[in-house]
């Protein structure tokens, strides 16, 4: 960041030098029609480098110092670029203390930095060894070489300068010449492009419209005559030294109408721009705009309320989540976190009542979010009595009456009474009215004895709901919960929430996906049924080998190893496992050593409380937490990574270790659970309680895709619940789990929020009751349209959404960042997660995309996106407009992948694990041929069928695939 201390000098230099006389914001002479094409590019000096959001940039320039390694992360579209000085150096860096002192020549004091000798003898090597060796050892394969005019800073006379700029040439060229790969943007260095121009990759400025003065603390405007000045070097880097040419401008970070003015003016000029704080700190604005994908629930727990059970997981996540958002916690109680309109989209208080931890400092974040522009959203509660300033603060009248009598509903919105009609409550009225007008919309109005006020509205900053009009609890528990408020439409429209393609991981090639995976509780139980034997042994025969489709088995080490609960067993047992463990569609997963049954306990002597999903222990100390294992004390390490080691050496087949564990009794693992998951690189799953019925169809009982931990880590909930909660934690109807059918149906319309999973313990093979209950539920998916994957699939998916970027390039003289005319869309994630669900106006032309296979209606309305991979591109096409009549992917029962489209010949690659096809719109006339050899297909409408042999790993078997069609 030192050369944000030269614009001033560099203001001074451009008048000395003389200006070129380019009016303001007009290309020059034409070159931005024959400018050499920049791909976008992003600069974050941060200490977190945020990978999601920076992995929408074609190159992201990140400071090396914070410690971001490109090996460990999968962006394979982004180009990771480090930054690196030149003519300066930091006391902090590695290198500093071997520098000779004699090298140092001057200083820069705004940013307290040695200035360094670039003639002196040895530099050269010496940086390259030192700065650039180290970095292309952590994988960097491009550098931004900063503070090149530093020297200026000492060099007083022509030949000082004419000596400095030979060293700095030198050290171009020692990169070059021991790297020749390497990338290089410069940042200015405009005296030394003459000789070295063929050895850069891009040139870049700073400050062609808006600056930073780093020495007075203030942003600026650029002069006209700075301006003109830059423009002419601008003009000739590109026309003469063909060289693609970017500006690094900077706007207060929650002005994002300053900095998406000032992009389209650098766009405009045929220059890239990249528009952040001086810092650059956050995400900025260039090329591309990347939309925040974040959201940040922020709530009161009541003590002794594991996060897991807490309103904001329950409630809020699982709408935010459908609506394409990743949603962090906090808590009151604790310090809340400075967050940014760059990265998260807006805030939800779920509050209960008012805040009482340091309620000042609260509201004081509070303010400060919403003075950047943040919608803001209260669910139940505002955590303070709103009267004076605060309500002056929200821009809400505040009322005066008296609450007597009942409440009478005045007006309210269609959102309100979704799952339950309104209900008025006169004890929690507030004496509180939306102004007309103004971005103030009230949604429900209400009157009681003198009384009226808005329990809900729609406002300037973001929106409010009322208890008890938000959810409705009866305290009885979950069962009994309500959304009062339709809640896609109320947090769509409160936070402001604009079009975008929405990650999904429900459906991938236009069919909803079907995971499979089992508990191993029960795997040493006895099947109560005519022939005996084992639950295994019963579920590989009568159901595993009669489907055979992926699926996901576990076994407890506890249950069936020789140092657990039944050591006599084992030698039965473990046979068992391994047979089903080597066929191949299963996938290996542990459900730990000893099935804790209350992950949080920490304190043996404790009291037990009932396990989440009805996995509740007996007795007390420390058996009453897991299983009753001779002499055992709980170890996580055991749990994990000891139970992983046991299944990898003792039951799976070679080369097919554990890829997946599966939590076990209430599912609420803490964090360092998780990080021993990840030790153990492997996959976790399980929890979330996805119960919704026609007894319960409310969509407070569809649980979110995971929930973060602290310290970064992750758990991924199951899809849906296992049989257990389906037959009264197994006290019968033992044919209850049939009912999981019902739970397909409702989280597939309207919406749909789950793929379908079916989820069972072993145990389930030991009735017939629950056999037969599994036969009808594999049946019924049979027969719908689905894609079968093995668990870790889905996790992977989710994993993806997690980190996915969604950005947008909005093309000059469009209708404005919000609209879809004239715009580009650009997804990106590792590949894993292949769907997007599109829902605004038109529909994505997928003839002119990248990445972007086809599409197929979703439930809902609008669209899926089919993808081969993780970079997608689509602009949006009007929906009266003729579609092109090229060959497009209508669906698939497998996956595609490097899908690509050129002269009337259509490549992809294809595989599948179970039953695998795929079908051609537009392509009733086309021939294939799979791996060069021609297949039969079924031709119908101008559609094309072709069947594939199943494959064991379709993540790495792949069948390629060619469409020629006539003319």
């Amino acid at each position: 960041m030192a050369w944000l201390g030269h614009l001033a000098q560099c203001a001074a230099l451009a008048l000395a030098l003389g200006t070129a006389g380019v009016a303001a914001d007009q290309p020059t002479g034409g070159a931005a029609a024959s400018a050499p094409a920049m791909p976008s590019i992003a600069l974050h000096y941060g200490a977190k480098p945020p990978v999601d959001a920076l992995q929408a940039f074609d190159i992201a320039v990140v400071e090396p110092d914070s410690g971001f390694d490109p090996r460990q992360v999968a962006t394979p579209a982004t180009a990771w670029f480090a930054y690196v000085s030149v003519g300066e150096v930091l006391e902090g860096r590695p290198y500093f203390k071997d520098i000779p002192k004699n090298w140092f020549v001057g200083r820069n004091d705004a940013w307290n930095a040695p200035v360094i000798d670039q003639a002196a003898d040895g530099w050269p090597a010496f940086y390259v060894d030192k700065v650039i060796a180290p970095l292309w050892a952590r994988g960097f394969r491009g550098f931004f070489l900063d503070t090149l005019d530093s020297y200026q800073l000492a060099a007083k006379t022509d030949a000082e300068r004419a000596r400095q700029e030979a060293g700095l040439v030198r050290v171009v060229r020692a990169i070059k010449a021991r790297y020749p790969d390497a990338r290089l943007i410069f940042n200015r260095g405009f005296e030394i492009l003459p000789q070295v121009h063929g050895l850069a990759y891009a040139v870049a400025f700073e400050s062609l419209f808006r600056g930073w003065n780093q020495a007075q603390g203030r942003y600026v405007e650029v002069p006209q005559a700075d301006r003109d000045w830059l423009l002419a070097q601008a003009r000739t880097i590109r026309e003469q030294y063909r060289l693609p040419v970017v500006s690094i401008d900077y706007c207060p970070p929650a002005d994002r109408r300053c900095a998406r003015d000032t992009a389209r003016r650098i766009r405009a000029l045929g220059i890239t721009p990249y528009v952040a704080d001086p810092g650059l700190q956050t995400i900025g604005i260039g090329k591309i705009e990347v939309l925040p994908r974040r959201v940040l629930v922020v709530q009161e727990r009541a003590p002794g309320v594991a996060i897991d059970q807490s309103e904001g997981v329950r409630f809020v996540s699982m709408p935010l989540n459908y609506l394409g958002y990743r949603v962090e916690f906090a808590d009151t109680s604790e310090d809340l976190p400075e967050i940014g309109p760059d990265r998260y989209a807006g805030v939800v208080m779920y509050l209960t009542g008012k805040v009482t931890a340091q309620p000042g400092r609260f509201h004081t974040w509070l303010q400060a979010r919403m003075a950047q522009g943040m919608p803001v959203v209260f669910l139940n509660d505002f955590g303070t009595s709103v009267t004076g300033a605060v309500a002056r603060g929200f821009g809400l009248k505040t009322v005066r009456g008296r609450v007597s009598g009942p409440v009478e509903v005045l007006a309210k919105d269609p959102m309100m009474g979704f799952e339950m009609p309104v209900a008025p409550d006169r004890n929690q009225a507030e004496a509180i009215q939306v102004p007309d007008g103004d971005g103030f919309r009230s949604l429900l109005r209400l009157r009681s004895g003198t009384l009226t006020y808005d329990a809900a509205a729609i406002t300037p900053w973001g929106g409010y709901v009322l208890g008890p009009y938000a959810v409705h609890e009866s305290g009885i528990g979950t069962a009994d919960s309500r959304w009062v408020v339709q809640p896609l439409d109320f947090l769509r429209e409160a936070l402001r929430l604009p079009a975008m393609p929405v990650p999904d991981v429900t459906t991938e090639n236009g069919r909803r996906l079907l995971t499979i995976h089992i508990d191993g509780d029960g795997f040493a139980s006895r099947a109560e049924i005519p022939g005996g034997g084992f639950s295994g042994e019963v579920l590989l025969r009568e159901i595993f080998d009669r489907y055979r489709l992926p699926m996901t088995m576990s076994v407890i080490q506890g249950e069936v190893s020789r140092d657990g609960m039944y050591p006599k067993l084992s030698a039965e047992l473990e046979p068992i496992a391994r047979k089903i463990f080597a066929r191949p569609y299963v996938e290996v997963a542990s459900h730990t050593f000893s099935h804790p049954f209350e992950w949080g306990r920490t304190v043996p002597a404790q009291p037990a409380q009932p396990a989440q999903g009805g996995k509740a222990a007996a007795g007390a100390g420390d058996e009453a937490y897991h299983l009753n294992i001779p002499g055992y004390t709980m170890d996580l390490k055991r749990e994990i990574g000891g139970s992983i080691d046991y299944i990898n050496r003792t039951l799976a087949p070679a080369g097919k270790p554990v890829s997946l564990l599966l939590w076990s009794g209430d599912c609420q693992p803490p964090a360092e659970a998780l990080r021993l998951t990840d030790q153990a690189r492997v996959f976790n799953m399980n929890g979330g309680d996805t119960l919704i019925t026609r007894s319960n169809p409310s969509w407070t009982a569809i649980a979110p895709l995971g929930i973060h931990k602290p310290g970064g880590t992750f758990q991924v909930f199951a899809p849906n619940q296992n049989e257990n909660v389906y037959t009264n934690l197994w006290h019968g109807p033992f044919y209850g789990f049939e009912r999981v059918i019902e739970t397909f149906e409702l989280t597939d319309r309207p919406y749909r929020f789950k793929p379908v999973n079916i989820y069972y313990h072993s145990y389930s093979g030991t009735k017939a009751a629950s056999l037969k209950a599994l036969r009808k539920v594999y049946d019924y998916v049979l027969a719908q349209p689905l894609l079968p994957l093995h668990s870790t699939d889905y996790v992977r998916k989710v994993l993806d959404w997690q980190e996915m970027a969604v950005a947008r390039e909005v093309a000059d003289g469009s209708a404005g960042s919000d609209s879809s005319a004239g715009t580009q869309w650009i997804v990106r994630g590792d590949g894993n997660l292949r769907n997007l669900r599109w829902s605004g106006a038109g529909l994505p032309d997928v003839a002119a995309a990248k990445g972007v296979t086809g599409t197929s209606p979703a439930p809902g309305g609008g669209v899926y996106l089919h993808l081969d991979g993780g970079d997608a591109r689509f602009a949006v096409r009007n929906a009266a407009a003729p579609a092109p009549a090229t060959p497009q992917l209508a669906e698939a029962s497998g996956i595609v992948r490097d899908w690509s489209q050129r002269d009337g010949v259509t490549r992809f690659a294809f595989s599948g694990y179970f039953k695998p096809f795929f079908r051609l719109a537009n392509a009733g006339q086309c021939r294939v041929s799979v791996d060069g050899k021609p297949v039969a297909a079924v031709r119908e409408r101008n559609t094309l069928r072709v069947d594939t042999a199943p494959v064991t790993d379709p993540n790495h078997v792949r069948q390629q695939v060619e469409v020629r069609c006539a003319g």
